[in-house]
């Protein structure tokens, strides 16, 4: 069972029951994240997520991993584009601890100095690390032309320089900005009573002011273009993608099957015609990242640097074959069943399950059953996915970089041609 309480201040605690596990994942979410961030501040939301566990009023960095080792359970955090969680899993009988060391690292964290002159090298390496990888580094490139005047193309970690700037005073006025109730959502799943959990936060969490929802809502436009960025490395990575349905929209099921059949699996057509009959490269695959106002279906692929315009070539021909109408109703079923497999085995995962209350709670400001999801991945027709496909690539609407030893006059101008 589900269960739902809005405190007075606004601040949402959400529950799933699961009687028959012995464990309990709790997380503690802020609608906050990358693209609430002025250029300055690029970083400063994945910033604060580090220092969260820093050190508190009550307790030392030592002593928060110490606790945390002590319960035998598991804690992480996360930022993205649109939020930022810290969250934990531990045994039943633990819950009333990590309840404390949790909303303790929220609420109680000093941003001390010398931590942060620490933790600003340690989230250098952390770009440094993403630079020298450049199956990483070029989606971050990707999404920074895809998106050039907008918060959502910066990178979630920021920048040398916007780091280097990072003081105490600028994260404190962050988190105050920021950090409000009407943007909190405390999510729990396992073997927990909901009134529980809210006996438990509402002292905590119960008085902390209101605040007023700021941000960037400018509506994300999607760029296209093409962009080389030549660098010695034996391959030349390619990103490229077009528009997608957003979290919100009524086609994102479509979009989600579009993305299995190109290249979301081992059997998807890319993976199969780019790897497995032409050995065009190792590591090819799609993605899509959908956000709440826009979305992005993309292709990944690393190859030879003389197979480059033949990989892209096989790209644009299995995407025309999908555009011109070329799925069968085998295909559809395959593909929902696949999505289905992925969705139901992930359920058995208590942390899933608290990750999954918060999201649905943060987009559809309501609960969504399995039941609900399942059926509605039933109703999506072929015609719904080749709609979707012909929105996202068309001709003069695709994005795409390459990261290598490549020129862009190296590139066939045929192979970008969608239609």
């Amino acid at each position: 069972m589900h269960h739902k309480t809005v405190l007075d201040n606004g601040v949402k605690v959400l529950s799933e029951r699961l009687p028959h596990v012995r464990s309990v994942s709790l997380g503690i979410w802020i609608g906050v994240g990358s693209r609430d961030e002025r250029p300055e501040e690029s970083g400063i939301s994945h910033f604060i997520e580090h220092m969260i566990f820093k050190g508190t009023h009550r307790r030392s960095s030592l002593e928060i991993a110490r606790e945390l080792d002590a319960v035998g359970g598991f804690s992480n955090a996360f930022t993205s584009k649109e939020n930022t969680c810290i969250h934990g899993r531990v045994l039943d009988r633990h819950f009333p601890r990590l309840v404390d060391i949790l909303s303790d690292l929220f609420l109680q964290s000093v941003f001390d100095r010398e931590e942060m002159d620490r933790e600003k090298q340690v989230v250098l390496q952390e770009i440094s690390m993403v630079e020298d990888t450049p199956e990483e580094y070029v989606h971050l490139l990707h999404g920074r032309h895809c998106w050039p005047d907008h918060p959502l193309g910066m990178s979630v970690l920021g920048s040398d320089e916007s780091v280097g700037t990072f003081d105490q005073g600028l994260l404190l006025d962050f988190y105050q900005r920021y950090y409000t109730p009407e943007r909190i959502i405390i999510a729990a799943a396992g073997n927990i009573q909901h009134d529980d959990l809210v006996a438990a936060f509402r002292p905590l969490f119960g008085d902390l002011p209101t605040g007023t929802r700021i941000g960037d809502d400018r509506k994300p436009s999607l760029h296209p273009g093409t962009f080389c960025y030549e660098k010695e490395l034996e391959q030349v990575h390619l990103c490229l993608g077009g528009r997608a349905p957003e979290l919100t929209s009524g086609d994102r099921l479509a979009g989600a099957l579009l993305n299995t059949l190109l290249g979301g699996n081992m059997s998807s057509r890319l993976f199969q015609e780019i790897r497995e009959r032409r050995g065009l490269a190792y590591a090819v695959y799609s993605f899509l990242s959908a956000y709440l106002d826009t979305g992005l279906l993309g292709v990944y692929l690393g190859t030879d640097p003389r197979w480059v315009n033949e990989a892209l070539a096989v790209v644009k021909q299995e995407t025309a074959r999908i555009l011109e109408g070329d799925l069968s109703e085998d295909e559809m079923e395959m593909m929902r069943e696949h999505l289905i497999g992925g969705i139901l085995l992930g359920a058995e995962s208590t942390d899933n399950r608290m990750m999954r209350l918060a999201k649905n709670e943060y987009v559809y400001n309501r609960y969504v059953s399995y039941d609900e999801l399942i059926e509605n991945l039933g109703k999506v027709r072929v015609e719904d996915v080749i709609r979707v496909a012909r929105d996202c690539f068309q001709s003069g609407t695709v994005s795409l970089v390459a990261l290598g030893p490549l020129e862009e006059g190296d590139l066939d101008p045929e192979v970008l041609r969608f239609s």
